[in-house]
């Protein structure tokens, strides 16, 4: 019998080496969207360079003046307004405003929803292309380890990407929470598959080391995501905070475990969250405070010997060492701008809590055991974060809209921009001239939360080159006799709509007061900051969205700040 020789081996044919051929694709998704954000850097990088020469970018954190010497306005004369620059600036608030659009029910604007959209695109580009992904899940499970470094990215407080893009991390988290749940999908897709397979041939799904394993990292994925729902967060913070930290440390270690794959991508989120901590620890303060209880709804916090480090509209997580309450941590806005620029205050930092809740409603009943004399505690303030992606200073006109507890970050920017131009004398350029702050509150009585402050800017304004009006408008007839006096100030009582409130502004000034030069121009730009119930931020939005092209180009553009205070 004669030798057939060897068999016939078709030259195309090969074994697929998931070890060898899934890794490229890591590489690929990790270049896509750090080529993206580096575009963002780029597009960005004109505002940071203002914000540095304003010295705006970046604040290590609330300092004390050590030396003790006082401050005052400064006495050299005002400087002049400049008139507003014919160029093509107006065009990316064009460009900006079509990004706005709030999507009903998805708790996303357009521009959101066009980054996630490109984001789970690569995703599932890189797990299905060139992939048998039924007989070998492993390039899911590659593409969900690749997802790390931008979930911790995105998740920082304190990371470089908010200095670069001038944006806090509240604005971004929007990113880590879904790109959190894009690993949590590719997870499922390649556990999934392998049980599909362990059953089809038979095998149980838990025996080796490495099933049992992958398993188990997937149950605390699944209980991470589970406590991240945003029911749980706004109910049981404290509960939701320990089990992500514990969590995602257990998570580590036992992947680390079932695939040695996952050891170089824990690398960078383990950077990531060390420069975090690390930012943290050296902007931590431990400051004397008194609290002061306005009524049985709001609690004022009087941080003393706090004179610089932050920017108005900024926040900071506040501890307040009472009743056995220290470990908790809170986010509250701080009211007022630093010492050489405020117009209400000297030597301290304000911040406003109401009550919503039992630490508020604790902090409240405790400051108001002392009526007849200050409450003094020990706080703990790490921060300052977030704070307004615009500036107001650099826009003829601007419109403040708050709901509620809002005002705590709108009143904040009106003391910064009024004592920017009347005690610093438009020292830093400043081009505002006419503001239109709005307040919208449920009672009369509620009016007196600020009425001082609001008092002591509309004050400072009188006789200076801006214009400034507020309107309060109430929505329920309680208490209507407990209306404070303050100066140019009207109170109506009826609910607002953002789209009348901009159209007000937008129309021409009717009457010129004497000593008001170059009042509300209309074609220096117009900046709005809105702050409220996410009801107030997204029809603002929606507003801003429709404003005509033609219209913002006449104006000399239109830039939008939204902050959502859901208490």
């Amino acid at each position: 019998m004669s030798d057939p020789g060897a068999p016939f081996v078709d030259p195309t044919f090969h074994i697929y080496n998931s070890y060898v051929s899934d890794p490229p694709y890591q590489i690929a998704f990790t270049v896509v969207w750090t080529v993206f954000t580096g575009v963002c850097v780029l597009v960005a990088a004109p505002k940071l360079l203002r914000s540095i020469r304003n010295k705006r970018a970046w604040q290590r954190g609330v300092w004390e003046n050590v030396y003790g010497t006082a401050y005052a306005p400064l006495t050299l004369p005002e400087k002049i307004i400049p008139p507003p620059k014919r160029n093509i600036s107006w065009l990316w608030s064009a460009i900006e405003k079509h990004s706005m659009w709030k999507i009903p029910y998805v708790n996303l604007d357009l521009g959101q929803l066009a980054i996630l959209s490109g984001y789970i695109a690569t995703i599932l580009i890189c797990i299905t292309l060139k992939s048998p992904l039924m007989e070998s899940p492993n390039r899911a499970g590659f593409l969900a380890i690749a997802q790390l470094p931008a979930i911790f990215l995105f998740a920082t407080k304190n990371g470089i990407l908010s200095v670069l893009l001038g944006r806090g991390y509240e604005k971004l988290n929007f990113l880590h929470r879904w790109a959190g749940r894009f690993l949590f999908l590719s997870v499922t897709i390649h556990g999934s598959l392998w049980i599909h397979n362990d059953r089809t041939a038979g095998t149980p799904i838990i025996g080796s080391e490495k099933e049992t394993l992958g398993v188990a990292a997937y149950g605390i994925l699944g209980i991470i995501v589970l406590s991240s729902l945003p029911f749980v967060r706004k109910f049981a913070y404290q509960a939701f905070f320990i089990i992500h930290v514990l969590g995602y440390v257990s998570f580590f270690v036992v992947i680390s475990y079932h695939t040695l794959y996952a050891v170089p991508w824990i690398f960078a989120p383990l950077a990531f969250y060390g420069l975090d901590l690390f930012v943290r620890m050296i902007r931590l303060r431990i400051k004397d405070a008194v609290l002061v209880a306005v009524d049985n709804e709001m609690t004022l916090i009087h941080v003393h010997n706090c004179d610089g480090g932050w920017i108005a509209g900024q926040h900071v997580q506040l501890r307040v060492f009472f009743s056995g309450r220290m470990f908790e941590s809170h986010p509250l806005t701080i009211l007022n701008s630093p010492s050489p620029t405020s117009c209400t205050s000297s030597g301290e930092l304000i911040l406003g809590a109401r009550v919503c809740g039992d630490w508020t409603r604790a902090l409240n009943d405790v400051a108001r055991l002392g009526e007849k004399q200050n409450v003094h505690v020990n706080v703990m303030i790490d921060g300052p974060y977030g704070g307004s992606t615009v500036d107001i200073g650099e826009y003829d006109t601007a419109l403040l809209v708050a709901g509620g507890s809002g005002i705590t970050f709108t009143l904040g920017l009106l003391d910064d921009i009024v004592g920017r131009v009347v005690n610093l004398k438009r020292s830093g350029g400043e081009r505002t001239t006419r503001i239109e702050f709005v307040w919208c509150i449920k009672s009369f009585g509620s009016i007196s939360w600020f009425a001082p402050m609001l008092s002591d800017i509309a004050k400072k304004v009188e006789g200076s080159t801006l214009d400034l009006h507020v309107k309060i408008f109430v929505t329920c007839l309680c208490d209507p006799e407990a209306v404070p006096a303050i100066p140019n100030c009207e109170v109506v009582l009826e609910k607002p709509k953002v789209s009348q409130l901009l159209n007000d502004v937008l129309a021409p000034p009717t009457d010129v007061e004497s000593g008001k030069r170059n009042r509300g121009r209309g074609d220096g730009g117009l900046a709005v900051a809105v702050s409220g119930p996410e009801a107030l931020t997204s029809e603002a939005q929606n507003v801003v969205a429709r404003v005509p092209v033609s219209q913002i180009r006449k104006m000399g553009g239109l830039a939008l700040h939204t902050e959502i205070f859901s208490l």
